[in-house]
C-alpha cells in the first residue's frame, strides 16, 4: 500500500508541537491500517495530536467524548423517525467507515462495555464494521483509521482496558512536554511573550509534583496556556493563576491555600 499523500492535506493545520515520534508513528499506523491508542493525562496534547495529524492526513476527523451512557448503537447508528417515517441514520464511527475518515474516541474506557464489541472487528486483519440493525456489514477502506484514548493515571480498574482490547492498538504514552517545550506551546497558542511564560511552566512542574499527595491530577498543558491567554489579555497575573491553575485543582480550601503557598514561593 502506498502512503497517504500529506502534501495533499488542507493548509490550515492545527499547531502541534512533537516531543518525540509522536507524528511519525501516527503516520506509520495510518500508512499500514494499524489502530492507534494514545495514553497520558488530561491536557497534555493528545486531541491536538490527532487533530494536527488528521489535518496533515488530509482525512476527515470525527471525535466522540466518551461517557458512561455511551453505547455501541450511539457509534454505529440507530433508525429514527423522520418525517413519519423510519431511517436508518449513521452514527460517528459508520460515518468514518463509510468516507474514510478518522474516528477518535476520547476516553474510550469511559464507554459502554459494547462499545468495545463493535471496535474488534474494526481492529484487526477484518477491518469490518458489522451493523447488526441495518443488517449490512461494511469493510473499512485504506484510509479508514480508528484512534482511542485514556488517561491511565486517573481510571480505577473496573474501568480499565481488558488486555484482549489493548492489544489490537499500537500504543504511544504522553506525557506533559519538557520544559522548553511547553514553554514554546503556551507562548505560540496564547501570544504571551516566552519570558512570562517560563515562569508559568516553571509552577506548574512544582504544582505537579503534588499529584498524589493533595491533587488528583496536576496542571494541564491546556490549564498553563488559559492562564498565559487571561494574562496576555491584561488580566493580573495573581488573578489568572488563581482562576486557570488554582480553582480548576480542588474545592478544597485548605488544599487550595497549600497551591497558593507554592504559588507564592513561585512567583514570588
Amino acid at each position: 500500500m502506498k502512503p497517504h499523500p500529506i502534501e495533499n492535506a488542507p493548509q490550515e493545520i492545527p499547531y502541534y508541537r512533537p516531543v518525540a515520534n509522536e507524528c511519525d508513528l501516527f503516520e506509520h499506523a495510518f500508512n499500514h491500517r494499524l489502530a492507534l491508542l494514545l495514553k497520558g493525562p488530561t491536557g497534555c496534547g493528545k486531541t491536538r495530536l490527532v487533530a494536527h495529524m488528521a489535518a496533515r492526513l488530509g482525512r476527515p476527523l470525527y471525535t466522540v467524548s466518551c461517557h458512561d451512557d455511551l453505547t455501541a448503537a450511539d457509534l454505529t447508528g440507530r433508525y429514527l423517525l423522520r418525517g413519519g417515517e423510519t431511517v436508518w441514520c449513521d452514527g460517528p464511527l459508520t460515518r468514518a467507515v463509510r468516507t474514510g475518515g478518522i474516528c477518535y474516541l476520547d476516553e474510550v474506557v469511559e464507554a459502554r462495555k459494547d462499545v468495545t464489541v463493535v471496535l474488534h472487528p474494526l481492529t484487526d486483519d477484518r477491518r469490518i464494521l458489522p451493523l447488526e440493525r441495518s443488517g449490512e456489514t461494511l469493510v473499512a477502506p485504506d484510509d479508514f483509521m480508528l484512534v482511542v484514548s485514556y488517561n491511565p493515571g486517573y481510571q480505577q480498574m473496573m474501568k480499565a482496558l481488558k488486555p484482549s482490547t489493548r492489544q489490537r492498538f499500537l500504543a504511544i504514552t504522553f506525557d506533559f512536554p519538557a520544559f522548553d517545550d511547553e514553554v514554546a506551546i503556551v507562548a505560540r497558542e496564547s501570544g504571551l511573550a516566552v519570558e512570562q511564560c517560563a515562569p508559568l511552566v516553571r509552577l506548574a512542574a512544582r504544582l505537579r509534583a503534588m499529584k498524589g499527595q493533595d491533587l488528583d491530577e496536576g496542571v494541564s498543558t491546556r490549564l498553563l496556556i488559559y492562564c498565559a491567554t487571561l494574562v496576555h489579555s491584561g488580566m493580573p497575573l495573581e488573578n489568572a493563576v488563581l482562576a486557570a491553575m488554582i480553582e480548576p485543582l480542588s474545592d478544597e480550601a485548605d488544599v487550595k491555600e497549600g497551591l497558593l503557598e507554592v504559588v507564592r514561593v513561585t512567583l514570588g
